[in-house]
């Protein structure tokens, strides 16, 4: 049972791609199996987006026959793209998954949370991320991120220790020798957990196209109505339109990376097939990340100090 289009054609690929591939699933699903043997309530962050759902797809795999052994939980920030969000829910029903919804909104209507200035709601993620892990009492929290994403991502070990406060200590990471993974933790600290460390954006979209994993259609080229902001291709939404001198486009548009819609832009592209996509992303020379994701060019520790805070 996989996240699959089992109508679309297998597409070929070269026996040393498929090797390599065959590798980093493998990784993942022994580091799947590993959580579920070593901790009690692990839980996967499930966006909707590419990586999440990459992730799920290899989980399925991981356990088929048996059902998912885990619950997913999102965290939702109220300014989600809604096709994104149908896709997440379509997927959560098909597979009859437990989907656990942690929402920035709630926390703003009762006060816990403030608006920022600037209207980006990314970094107000933490807070209910953090309540949701501890009122759940979930130990092991799996997300998709990968180390060639970001520099940060990229000293993160594949298990994470975080303490009680969700916080992540660089000098705390522990060495993981010949795919040894430590998962001890005390009473109230929780482990992150990346599958997907070693995969690249390359790697994950040619996974995508040999597993024809099904995905959002944001992710391939389509007309879109977008204005130009700080270099990058934004969507109107709830979260606002263009301002003064910000002229509305519809071009032709795909999401490289999904996230909050205030803060994530599309990026221009005829890409409409994981072919096209694929020598798309061969070619470019900027990460997902950095070409499209406005809340990373804050600072060049952006990504760091808001995982020392408890981000994902």
């Amino acid at each position: 049972m996989t996240i699959a289009d089992t109508s679309a054609s297998p597409i070929v690929d070269t026996a040393d791609d498929f090797t390599t591939l065959d590798a980093l699933e493998s990784e993942a699903i022994h580091i799947f199996r590993e959580v579920a043997g070593e901790f009690e309530r692990p839980v996967i962050l499930f966006s909707g987006g590419k990586d999440s759902t990459l992730l799920l797809h290899v989980a399925l795999k991981a356990f088929w026959p048996a059902p998912l052994p885990f619950s997913l939980l999102h965290v939702d920030t109220g300014h989600n793209l809604p096709e994104v969000l149908e896709f997440r829910d379509q997927v959560v029903d098909r597979y009859n998954l437990r989907l656990h919804v942690a929402k920035v909104e709630d926390y703003l209507s009762d006060g816990r949370l403030t608006e920022r200035p600037d209207g980006v709601r990314n970094p107000l993620q933490t807070i209910p991320l953090l309540d949701a892990i501890t009122e759940n009492r979930f130990d092991a929290v799996f997300g998709g991120g990968r180390r060639d994403e970001e520099r940060s991502r990229a000293k993160e070990r594949i298990f994470s220790l975080r303490n009680a406060f969700g916080q992540w200590d660089p000098k705390r990471q522990r060495p993981e020798l010949w795919n040894l993974y430590n998962g001890r933790h005390a009473p109230g600290e929780h482990v992150r957990v990346f599958p997907l460390s070693n995969w690249t954006e390359l790697d994950v979209w040619r996974y995508i196209a040999r597993e024809q994993v099904m995905l959002p259609p944001i992710y391939y080229a389509h007309q879109r109505d977008v204005f130009q902001r700080d270099g990058m291709w934004m969507t109107p939404g709830p979260w606002g339109g263009p301002r003064d001198g910000e002229e509305l486009q519809r071009l032709s548009v795909r999401y490289r990376t999904v996230g909050d819609g205030s803060t994530t832009g599309a990026v221009l592209s005829d890409a409409a097939d994981n072919e096209a996509v694929l020598a798309e992303v061969a070619a470019s020379r900027l990460t997902e990340r950095g070409a499209t994701r406005g809340d990373d060019r804050v600072s060049e520790a952006a990504m760091e100090d808001r995982k020392r805070e408890g981000y994902f």
